[in-house]
């Protein structure tokens, strides 16, 4: 009976303990809109797995991809380093940012910029040299600078996931429900950082629209993407492009034929849109180890837009064996290139290996 009171007064001290440690995070509730069945072009499929691996157990964490004129796709990892993948195969460790390089795309004079989640917006020369065009927007620096394009006149569109919340720590950015992300555009010439759009819900994927006129923006944790106006009767204004989306939406680009591709590294989450009404809950949850919080089901998932925001197509591999997590997909030549936050490979399908795009490149 002893060991039986001894038993239950730690685990009352322990219990204690943890409902009075302090909560990383101060949690808003939100009300999640219902989820809708993945039906017409979103209906699940495996085409996912016609892709190429490239690098298979050669790279970590290739989250983006860029391709340079002479086909050799370039991606960040998780160590920090820029690697290249050559067309012959080849895999090397290019150069080290000693951050961790996100978004990246090429500028017309062939410097890659990238977005780097701890040390800013990058400009990296052919060479290898490394310059920070801008790591602060109104005198708050970015703590997780995320994904990145730039529009026909030079000028770079780039988000910063959030201003509280380093990578790491994402999934508190999203526990907290907190509008801690911006859109910002830089100018090349003149080193001006603008911020376009805040409170956002953590700005992700961002994507200049063909004609230059708008901006796509991914609003990730309220399953979304917003459209900011560059130019036209409502420049400066935004409104919502494609809302409750099948999962977190991460990076977008845009195909030389004006789709907009939507990467996916995880589908909705039935736990976290539960726990999204009762901030104190989410506070518990946040202070538990992150082994022990929702976890995303293994899944790859791309999905195509047209120009009003329209399903066109959808991309599965619904067990996540061949490829899950994906958070980028860039069209180059063709070919759609996948990336991953922590997977071990990148994907390459060929356009033409997509049925519902009709043989159309």
């Amino acid at each position: 009976m002893k060991w039986l009171v001894a038993g239950l007064l730690v685990v009352f001290v322990l219990l204690g303990g943890f409902f009075l440690l302090p909560a990383p995070i101060d949690a808003k509730a939100w009300q999640p809109p219902t989820t809708k069945p993945m039906t017409g072009p979103l209906t699940p499929n495996e085409h996912l797995r016609q892709a190429e691996l490239l690098a298979k157990g050669q790279v970590y964490g290739p989250e983006d991809t860029a391709v340079n004129t002479e086909g050799v796709v370039f991606a960040g990892t998780q160590d920090g380093y820029v690697v290249r993948v050559f067309p012959d195969g080849r895999v090397e460790n290019w150069l080290s940012t000693e951050g961790r390089p996100l978004g990246m795309v090429f500028d017309q004079e062939g410097n890659l910029i990238v977005a780097d989640a701890w040390k800013g917006l990058l400009s990296i020369t052919p060479d290898g040299d490394i310059t920070v065009l801008t790591n602060e927007a109104e005198g708050v620096p970015f703590r997780f600078t995320d994904d990145v394009d730039i529009a026909a006149d030079g000028r770079i569109y780039f988000t910063d996931a959030s201003s509280r919340f380093h990578q790491p720590d994402y999934q508190l950015d999203l526990l907290e429900m907190r509008p801690h992300g911006r859109l910002l555009r830089y100018s090349p010439n003149t080193g001006k950082t603008e911020v376009l759009l805040g409170d956002m819900h953590f700005a992700n994927g961002v994507a200049v629209a063909p004609d230059g006129n708008s901006v796509l923006i991914n609003e990730t944790w309220k399953y979304r993407i917003l459209r900011y106006w560059v130019s036209g009767p409502k420049a400066g204004q935004s409104d919502v492009f494609a809302d409750n989306l099948p999962g977190f939406p991460d990076n977008l680009s845009v195909d030389d034929k004006g789709r907009f591709w939507v990467a996916f590294p995880a589908l909705r989450n039935a736990k976290i849109d539960k726990l999204h009404p009762n901030p104190w809950l989410k506070e518990l949850v946040a202070k538990l180890p992150q082994s022990l919080q929702p976890a995303p089901q293994e899944y790859g998932l791309v999905v195509a837009f047209d120009s009003d925001g329209r399903v066109i197509t959808s991309l599965h591999d619904t067990q996540g064996a061949h490829l899950q997590e994906i958070t980028s997909v860039k069209s180059h030549d063709d070919h759609l290139y996948f990336g991953s936050l922590h997977n071990d490979r990148i994907g390459r399908l060929p356009l033409q290996a997509i049925p519902a795009l009709g043989g159309e490149q």
